[in-house]
C-alpha cells in the first residue's frame, strides 16, 4: 500500500515511485514554476469559481473568491428578471458574466474586453461552460472616446482595475508578475475605470436598469460618490472578510 503509507526518509521515494526521463524533466519544469512564484492555477491552466472551472492563463486576471460576492448579487436580480440582457466591462476570463448566463439559461449577454487574448480565453470558457449562443464579445477600450455599443442593458457587471498605479510593485509576486498589468492597473488613486464607467453607464443602462461593481479594500465610499452624480446609489455589501466589496447602482426611470 505504497500510495497510502507516508514516506519515513527522501531516499524512500525514488523506491516508491518510478519516472521516465520525460515525465521527470515535466515534473522538475512544473516544480521550477512554482519555486518562481507562479500561481497554480496558471501553471494547470484552470481556476475554479462559483460552481465552475474556468481556463486560465497569463493573459487574464485569475477569478478571485470576493468576485463571487458580486455574482451573487446579480443573481437576486436575474431571479426576478430571467430573460435580462447582461453587459461585462472588462470581462477578462469570463468568469462573471459566463456563470450567470450559465446559472440563468434565458439570460443572454455582451463581454467587452481591450485584450484580445483575453477574449479569446473568455469563448474558450463560454464553450466548456455551454453558453457560447448567449454570448458575444467585443473587444474595445471603454477609454476611447468614441466608445459605443449598440444596445442598452438592465444588468451591467464589472471588475475593474482598481490597484492604485504606484501600488503595483508592492503586490505580491504571484499577482504582479502573472496577472496581466491592464487588469490590475487602476491610474493614479485606482478609481480612473470607475470614473469613466459611471459617465457610460447613463448612455448603457436602460432607465431602472442596475449597476453592480466590485471595488478594492477601502474604495466603495469614493466609488458611490463617483456614481452618485449619475445614478442612485443603492448599497454597498461587505465579503466575508467584512471588506466592503461590491457596490450596487440604479439608473433612475425617467
Amino acid at each position: 500500500m505504497v500510495a497510502g503509507a507516508l514516506l519515513k526518509n527522501p531516499n524512500e521515494i525514488s523506491s516508491a515511485m518510478t519516472f521516465d526521463a520525460v515525465t521527470a524533466k515535466k515534473i522538475e519544469v512544473l516544480l521550477q514554476r512554482r519555486l518562481n512564484h507562479e500561481p497554480l492555477d496558471k501553471i494547470l491552466g484552470q481556476r475554479e469559481f462559483y460552481k465552475y472551472n474556468f481556463v486560465v492563463n497569463k493573459d487574464v486576471l485569475s477569478p478571485r473568491p470576493e468576485t463571487e460576492i458580486l455574482v451573487e448579487q446579480a443573481l437576486k436580480y436575474l431571479q426576478h428578471h430571467p430573460q435580462t440582457e447582461i453587459l461585462d466591462l472588462g470581462t477578462g476570463s469570463g468568469c462573471i458574466i459566463e456563470t450567470l448566463l450559465a446559472e440563468c439559461p434565458t439570460a443572454h449577454g455582451v463581454a467587452v474586453d481591450v485584450s484580445a487574448a483575453a477574449l479569446r480565453v473568455a469563448q474558450r470558457n463560454a464553450q466548456q461552460l455551454g453558453v457560447s449562443e448567449r454570448i458575444k464579445f467585443v473587444e474595445k477600450n471603454w477609454f476611447d472616446w468614441q466608445f459605443r455599443l449598440d444596445q442598452k442593458f438592465d444588468l451591467i457587471v464589472s471588475n475593474p482595475p482598481y490597484i492604485p498605479s504606484a501600488d503595483i510593485l508592492k503586490l505580491d509576486t504571484e499577482v504582479k508578475d502573472y496577472d496581466p498589468l491592464v487588469a490590475l492597473d487602476g491610474g493614479m488613486d485606482g478609481l480612473a475605470s470607475y470614473r469613466r464607467i459611471a459617465r457610460l453607464s447613463v448612455e448603457l443602462l436602460n432607465d431602472g436598469g442596475y449597476i453592480l461593481l466590485e471595488v478594492g479594500s477601502g474604495q466603495a465610499d469614493d466609488v458611490a460618490k463617483i456614481f452618485a452624480k449619475y445614478l442612485q446609489v443603492c448599497g454597498i455589501v461587505k465579503d466575508l472578510a467584512g471588506i466592503s466589496r461590491c457596490v450596487i447602482m440604479q439608473k433612475p426611470v425617467a
